[in-house]
């Protein structure tokens, strides 16, 4: 019996050890990587972050399932580089007001240190709770829109009139915004039309959340999957793989150097930066 209680007790310790080194082994893996790139002050201008509405995670028609939303660290790693650089930032949501965000984002492993600094961030919080309608936004103040992802976006951003309208008008407003995303985020911009009517980011490079790592996840009932809507109306798609892409990272800048986007949840800290310096390398 002895024997027993000794062996249930190294168990239990060996689990506590693994369940407390599980942020640090999936950072290592490849989750939420840190930026090594060059960084920029742009103080005196602006970027409004957009998010989705919706906080359902289930079959187009359905009202009932897990929630869902944003995921936090898409708006938590560009909002407090872009905050921490210099810009003023506001944040603005297909409806406005209460933004939902994907609660197993905010939690562990996978939460990440801007996600506990937005927990403590009572200005940030208010923005969230509050957020511009994107419909009302005037977004010629805007020298940065980014777009960001997570499940909730499928269900919103392509389907929103109001939010291609506003990629169409950042893109030819006076201040030549530089307009990105990552993730589902990229879903944003593929209805967005140029001044003749054609797809405004046809044949410009671009990325988003790969089919493999939708596939690996187990979650395709959501409406449209990033890669194949990219491919769908003319973007030319390119992205990184990985053992599972949960773990890759990419980013592209398209050659017009107009708009910036990320693969995925790890892309987005390196894509804020990279939006910032195309402003910066404007002089």
């Amino acid at each position: 019996m002895k024997k027993l209680y000794v062996g249930a007790g190294v168990t239990a310790a060996l689990i506590a050890v693994l369940l407390t080194a599980l942020p640090t082994i999936l950072h290592a893996a490849g989750l939420h990587p840190v930026y090594e790139g060059p960084t920029v002050a742009l103080p005196g201008k602006r970027a409004l972050i957009i998010t989705t509405s919706h906080g359902v995670l289930a079959a187009p028609g359905e009202t009932e399932g897990p929630e869902t939303g944003v995921m936090a660290s898409e708006f938590t790693h560009p909002y407090y580089t872009f905050l921490d650089n210099g810009m003023t930032v506001d944040i603005a949501s297909i409806q406005g007001g209460l933004i939902p965000i994907d609660p197993q984002t905010l939690s562990y492993p996978v939460s990440t240190p801007e996600d506990e600094r937005y927990l403590n961030d009572s200005v940030a919080q208010t923005k969230v709770q509050h957020s511009l309608a994107i419909a009302d936004v005037d977004i010629s103040q805007y020298d940065i829109v980014f777009i960001s992802g997570g499940w909730g976006a499928a269900y919103d951003l392509a389907q929103s009139p109001a939010m291609a309208r506003q990629v169409s008008a950042a893109y030819y407003g006076e201040r030549s915004a530089v307009i990105g995303g990552v993730c589902h985020g990229v879903l944003g911009l593929i209805n967005a039309k140029d001044k003749d009517g054609n797809t405004l980011i046809a044949g410009r490079r671009m990325t988003g959340v790969s089919d493999k790592q939708i596939k690996e996840l187990g979650i395709e009932m959501t409406p449209l999957h990033p890669e194949a809507e990219l491919r769908r109306v003319g973007a030319r798609y390119e992205s990184q793989t990985a053992f599972r892409d949960l773990f890759a990272t990419h980013v592209v800048v398209d050659d017009e150097r107009r708009f910036v986007t990320g693969q995925n949840q790890n892309s987005g800290l390196e894509t804020a930066h990279r939006m910032m310096q195309v402003i910066a390398d404007r002089g």
